[in-house]
């Protein structure tokens, strides 16, 4: 027993002393460094390892057929880092003696802007570049697919990256906005003129012949009409949005109601002249104020219905085209504006049969022929708005809008009152009494 243990003393002495060794010829080992007649560094690193130099050969086949290995370059660990690898592109010749790497057999590659698509029933290589649709763009090479833009932006004309939408509205820096503000500031201009001059001139015969008073409210409600058509330009928010088709609904309302006064005044005017006529308790302000009150009440009460039910809000408007961003008034229910236009529809058309009616009434002045003059062209004008309106998108779906509302103000203005200033200013002879009662 005693000689087993011995043994086993003996061997594990042995196994220390191979370590020792080891350890103590390791060490001298790291810490060789010498160079070879060939100028070649001989070193190991920290695992006792040599340095990997390596020829890098290329296989080529000779013109009389021998396949042979050529020397192309090396690989040196002991160089810096990056630079382990030297390889002279020139000597290499790839598959079928080329020089340069083979390109693809079928297809060059997809440029940015271009996807990929593959050629029924050719290899994998083969494809052709299409050009990627719009709104979509590739920033890199042989892209298999396009990546859509973000809705706020666009693609650009080459498709290769996105930019920013144009955000459009009929503002006051617009070359279309400023001429329809000036055109709307010197329509106003003028009405105030003309009632100025209807002010001044009051108690002349030709004022006074038409009921003064209304000719003040219709003269004042015109001026609204075109001082409304601001409300349409300028960047659009959810106030001004509700603002815009009352307001412009409920002043037309008023002011057609103010013609429809004038003419059922002339046509009262006329017939109570007669020893036996019934309508002579009519003639005085009842008349009048309750026509305008209960006609616009109508379209006030249209307008509430509308705020109420489905009140118009603001739309950025993605698709009208494709580079822009439309920010405009969605009008919320198309039923109500409708209802609003078919409204005035009815005031005018009743001021346009009554006046036109009335036309060959008897007097030097009498008002109903230019009353039908401007109802008619109020009705021509808005009639054809429909057809424009529907068919025009962006800043033109706002700009013929107000091009109704001013030119429509313009016609009654002109109708109405261009002939009654001409008398005042340039014809006084005619401004008098015996005149107007036909004794001239």
């Amino acid at each position: 027993m005693n000689r087993g243990l011995s043994l086993r003393q003996a061997q594990r002495s042995e196994e220390r002393n191979e370590q020792r060794i080891i350890v103590e010829v390791l060490y001298y080992i790291k810490n060789v460094k010498f160079k070879t007649k060939a100028m070649e560094e001989v070193f190991f690193d920290i695992n006792g390892d040599p340095p990997a130099v390596f020829d890098i050969l290329n296989q080529q086949i000779s013109s009389d057929g021998v396949l042979k290995c050529v020397k192309v370059g090396n690989y040196d660990s002991r160089f810096p880092a990056g630079k382990e690898i030297v390889i002279n592109e020139s000597v290499i010749k790839w598959n079928g003696a080329f020089s340069g790497v083979p390109r693809s057999v079928c297809s060059e590659s997809c440029s940015p802007g271009y996807r990929k698509s593959a050629r029924n029933g050719w290899p994998v290589c083969c494809f052709d570049c299409v050009l990627c649709s719009d709104g979509e763009f590739t920033n890199q090479t042989d892209c298999a697919a396009c990546m859509k833009c973000p809705e706020d932006q666009w693609s650009n004309e080459i498709r290769t990256r996105c930019i920013p939408r144009i955000i459009e509205f009929l503002s006051y820096s617009d070359p279309l906005g400023i001429t329809l503000f000036a055109i709307s500031m010197f329509c106003s201009s003028i009405t105030m003129v003309v009632l100025h001059i209807f002010i001044k001139y009051r108690e002349t015969p030709i004022v006074k012949a038409n009921n003064r008073t209304l000719s003040y409210f219709l003269l004042f409600s015109i001026m609204l009409c075109f001082l409304c058509a601001l409300i349409f330009i300028g960047n659009p928010v959810t106030s001004t949005c509700m603002l815009r088709q009352g307001v412009f609904s409920i002043i037309f309302s008023f002011c057609i109601a103010c013609v429809l006064a004038k003419t059922i005044i002339v046509v009262i005017a006329f017939s109570a002249t007669k020893p036996d006529s019934k309508l002579r308790k009519c003639v005085g302000a009842q008349i009048p104020i309750c026509v305008i009150v209960f006609s616009t009440l109508i379209q006030i009460l249209i307008c509430i219905v509308w705020l109420v039910t489905s009140p118009p809000f603001v739309e950025r408007n993605m698709k009208a085209t494709k580079e822009k961003i439309m920010i405009e008034c969605n009008e919320g229910s198309i039923v109500m504006f409708y209802c609003m236009l078919a409204y005035l529809g009815i005031l005018a058309s009743a001021s346009f049969i009554i006046a036109f009616l009335a036309r060959n009434l008897p007097g030097s002045f009498n008002e109903a022929k230019y009353i039908t003059f401007s109802m008619l062209a109020f009705v021509s004008v808005w009639v054809s708005f429909i057809p424009a309106y529907l068919s025009t998108k962006g800043i033109y779906l706002v700009a013929v809008e107000i091009f109704a509302i001013l030119s429509s103000s313009a016609g009654m203005l002109g109708c109405i009152f261009a002939p009654k200033c001409y008398i005042i200013i340039l014809r006084p002879d005619m401004n008098t009494k015996e005149y107007l009662m036909g004794k001239l």
